[in-house]
Order: structure tokens, then C-alpha cells, then sequence
């Protein structure tokens, strides 16, 4: 049973796409070919999901595994269904770091990597783009600071280092401190509740 609930989420995490609520319907169909619970019965385990913090489909797996098989159940679904998409990114991953250093200096490998970065930044911006509606600024104030953040964040993309030049340098490694995601967040949170709250 243990191995038939590992083989499934492992399928489910290879072939599911779109997210947790895309593979909602795959965990589904392999709880109802197994016979592993009801159809309310799942009903319940998704609504449980959604309220728990985490991914939907992760908390889905970890919640019918341990239905299913107890603790080692529950560790085996979710280490199935996170399992591809951990060797996916480990082996991106390993590619990248060979192509860069096999193509380091290459100025065509190097103006592709800058030209991706404009990429990457432009779907981050039409993804904010989405979440721009009225209950979110609801004032100028808030554009100010949705501004400001956004100029921080793609500040270190315009800010070269300069081998020797000590300015350069020091302007480089303050626009990295400044746009850290982290640091963003917390002083964004920050002026809300001082602005807002």
C-alpha cells in the first residue's frame, strides 16, 4: 500500500501542472482508482488543505497519505509529490552553473543571461500589474511606496561593478543590500502599519 501511495503523488508531482488547485482533480482520481476514501471524505481533506499553511496539493498528499498509511504514509505522499520537481530544479540547476562556467567571458552567453533578466523582470511586473486594483491603493501614498520598491528591485540590473573602481563597487553592493526581497517586505509591511495602521 505504502508503495502504491509513493508511485501515485510521484505521478501526480511529474505530470501535475498548474498548481495546487490544477492537481486537485489528479490526486482525486488516484484516491478513487486506489479506494482509498469516499468522495466526502475528500471533500473534507481538500477543504482541510486549503485552510492549512502551505501548498494545496502538498497539504493534500501529506493529509491523505496519513489517511491512508498513518505518519509514514503522510511522509511518503509528500516526499513523492515534491520529489520531480526537486530533481527538475537540482538538474536546471546543475546545467546552469556548467554552461556558466563552461561560457563564462562568452559575450553572447553573457547578453543572453542580461536579456533574461529584463524577461524575468517583466513578468514580475505584469504579475503586480494584475494586483494593482483600487482596494489595494487606495491612495497616493501607496503608489509611493509601490514606486519605491519597484525601483529598488530592479535597481541592481542598472548598477555595474567596475573591476578597481572603489565607488562603483560600493554603489553596487548597497543597491544588492537595498533590493534583498527580504529586506523589502519587512520595510514595506513597516511603512503600511505606520502609514495605515
Amino acid at each position: 500500500m505504502l508503495l502504491a501511495l509513493f508511485t501515485s503523488f510521484f505521478k501526480i508531482g511529474l505530470f501535475g501542472f498548474g498548481g495546487g488547485l490544477a492537481i486537485l482533480s489528479l490526486i482525486q482520481m488516484e484516491v478513487e482508482t486506489n479506494g482509498w476514501m469516499g468522495q466526502q471524505e475528500f471533500v473534507d481533506i481538500v477543504a482541510v488543505s486549503q485552510v492549512t499553511p502551505g501548498p494545496i496539493g502538498i497539504n493534500c498528499a501529506t493529509y491523505v497519505g496519513y489517511t491512508v498509511g498513518g505518519i509514514w504514509g503522510s511522509i511518503l505522499a509528500t516526499l513523492a509529490i515534491v520529489l520531480p520537481s526537486l530533481i527538475i530544479m537540482l538538474s536546471i540547476c546543475k546545467a546552469y552553473f556548467w554552461l556558466s562556467k563552461r561560457f563564462k567571458g562568452n559575450p553572447y552567453f553573457e547578453q543572453t543571461l542580461r536579456m533574461l533578466r529584463f524577461a524575468v523582470i517583466g513578468l514580475i511586473a505584469s504579475a503586480a500589474l494584475l494586483l494593482i486594483k483600487p482596494t489595494n491603493f487606495i491612495d497616493s501614498t501607496s503608489w509611493i511606496i509601490f514606486s519605491v520598491v519597484a525601483f529598488l528591485t530592479i535597481l541592481p540590473n542598472f548598477v555595474k561593478k567596475k573591476e578597481g573602481n572603489k565607488i562603483s563597487n560600493i554603489q553596487y553592493q548597497i543597491s544588492n543590500i537595498f533590493s534583498h526581497p527580504i529586506l523589502l517586505i519587512v520595510l514595506s509591511g513597516l511603512a503600511g502599519y505606520l502609514i495605515y495602521g
